[in-house]
């Protein structure tokens, strides 16, 4: 089972890998095309808001409470009464998002002053993120279906098309900002407006991409209308059931959510800027994260949720176990790139156009933040599903409360020092705190048993960990990354060359210190 689950990891992986190069390549023109400023804040600023609802109600609550349901009705009902289900949930998402989109577009001023009041530093930036984000709100719409067919397909094991199609997003995005930009300019209206426009265009494409996938499955979603259908849809089990589960799942990622909008509210209220290094930097992190910690999650869930409805104790514990010693061989050397070299890799990729060297130090600096708590963010896309495929979401609730308190306590001591960087750290510390509790509850529990051999696993991992810590550290200094800034292609191929060197560097250190790595693949 594993070698399946390391294969699908794999591909969903590489398809992200692709997803988050063609994301860098997008941050990297807008960072280009407008740098840093009370625009680009607006910007970043409106984006967020529907994907603060996208978060909350589809991937984060919805597909927390969905994929359990999902995976545990076709283990035990079979496929017809699964797509029942899924016709079911379909019509109730679909007439919500609909009311929520209006709402959304008439309270965006609202919106706006309670994510980022500190916009009203600029008066044409507070106007400037109202209408894109009047534009954009619809998108939660787009991205919460996509949420519903992801699941779907997710549980059929067809994992490629919802890891390959935020590409789409990420292209359109970037054809809009090259081409609807100057085009905006000679209407007279802000050329950052191509952003939001682009951002439509993204997730209507990815929404009939997926789509087109679950009819070639036979597993199209049938939109009821009327009130008698959406009665039967509401007052039946299966949607029941998963209403129960989204109550706490609610609570939870809007935990995660509050916390961004504090955070979110603070920069907007220091130098003009922060929110666009925060946002730069959180790009950066994405890759990790993305490539590690959401493939794994997006595997693992539902062959957990299917296991927990087998009362398969053995496969579960297991497939947790590999996922973390996945995550602790892959994480733990990128967070200590984060650490020691992120100023080349900020430099390297974001340092064109209107993106200063004044830019890529703070963007540095939030970097390194965020990098400190790497390993937990990563680990936390690993054990929340265990909890998840047991249908338990009180208990990683219940934590993630906690941890918003101390991560707020945490903004409170670094901010004033630290700035917008601190606000990076409270959340690398605060993630840390997340998943250690995470993984506590569940050996707590008994729900997870470690196989023999963690404590030479941990030693060989971090041995060569500082190895490449060493190396990378010397190449940060040994360079002037930033002053590279007119032999760009100079720099990009020095940037290929240390980071494949690393990469060679840190495998051969594992075999060296005697890890079997294609036991680790397998086991």
């Amino acid at each position: 089972m594993t070698v399946s689950l390391f294969k699908s990891a794999s591909i969903v992986s590489g398809l992200t890998l692709i997803s988050r190069i063609t994301g860098l390549m997008r941050e990297l023109l807008i960072a280009s095309l407008f740098g840093a400023n009370a625009l680009t804040d607006a910007f970043n600023v409106a984006f967020r808001i529907p994907n603060l609802f996208r978060r909350l109600f589809a991937e984060g609550a919805f597909s927390q409470a969905f994929v359990p349901v999902l995976a545990a009705s076709r283990q035990q009902h079979g496929d017809e009464a699964t797509h029942v289900l899924i016709n079911q949930v379909a019509t109730l998402l679909t007439w919500v998002l609909l009311l929520v989109s209006v709402l959304g577009v008439i309270a965006a001023p609202a919106l706006v002053w309670v994510m980022a009041s500190g916009l009203q530093q600029s008066q044409q930036g507070f106007d400037v993120a109202v209408v894109m984000t009047r534009w954009m709100f619809p998108y939660i719409a787009f991205m919460s279906l996509v949420a519903l067919a992801a699941g779907v397909l997710n549980t059929w094991k067809r994992f490629a098309i919802p890891a390959a199609t935020p590409v789409l997003l990420n292209m359109a995005m970037i054809l809009s900002a090259w081409w609807g930009g100057p085009m905006f300019a000679t209407w007279g209206l802000p050329a950052i407006y191509a952003l939001a426009a682009g951002v439509m265009l993204g997730g209507a494409l990815q929404l009939t991409v997926q789509l087109v996938a679950l009819r070639q499955l036979g597993l199209w979603p049938h939109i009821g209308v009327g009130w008698q259908v959406l009665l039967e849809s509401w007052s039946a089990e299966g949607p029941k059931r998963i209403l129960r589960l989204m109550a706490p799942a609610l609570l939870g990622v809007g935990v995660a959510q509050i916390s961004l909008l504090i955070n979110t509210q603070i920069a907007s209220h220091l130098t003009p800027g922060s929110v666009s290094w925060l946002s730069y930097a959180d790009r950066l992190m994405e890759f990790p994260t993305a490539l590690l910690g959401v493939a794994l999650g997006v595997v693992l869930m539902p062959q957990l949720s299917a296991a927990k409805a087998a009362n398969n104790t053995t496969d579960y514990s297991d497939m947790l176990d590999w996922g973390l010693r996945l995550v602790l061989a892959l994480t733990l050397p990128c967070a200590v790139a984060l650490l020691v070299f992120s100023q080349p890799l900020v430099a390297v990729l974001y340092n064109y156009g209107a993106f200063s060297a004044h830019d890529v130090r703070q963007t540095t600096l939030a970097l390194m933040g965020y990098g400190v708590g790497l390993l937990g963010l990563v680990a936390i896309k690993v054990l929340a599903p265990g909890y998840y495929a047991s249908q338990d979401i009180r208990t990683p609730v219940r934590i993630a409360v906690a941890v918003l308190l101390l991560t707020q306590l945490l903004n409170v001591l670094l901010v004033p020092y630290l700035a917008h960087a601190g606000l990076a750290l409270s959340i690398g510390l605060g993630a840390l705190v997340n998943a250690a509790w995470l993984l506590w509850g569940l050996r707590q529990a008994n729900t997870y048993l470690p196989t023999p051999g963690w404590g030479r696993f941990v030693l060989q991992v971090t041995t060569s960990s500082a190895v490449l810590g060493a190396w990378l550290f010397w190449a940060c200094g040994h360079w002037d990354w930033t002053a590279m800034h007119g032999t760009p292609w100079v720099r990009v191929a020095m940037m290929a060359g240390v980071l494949t060197l690393s990469a060679v560097l840190y495998f051969a250190c594992l075999i060296g210190f005697g890890l079997k790595l294609r036991a680790l693949w397998r086991r």
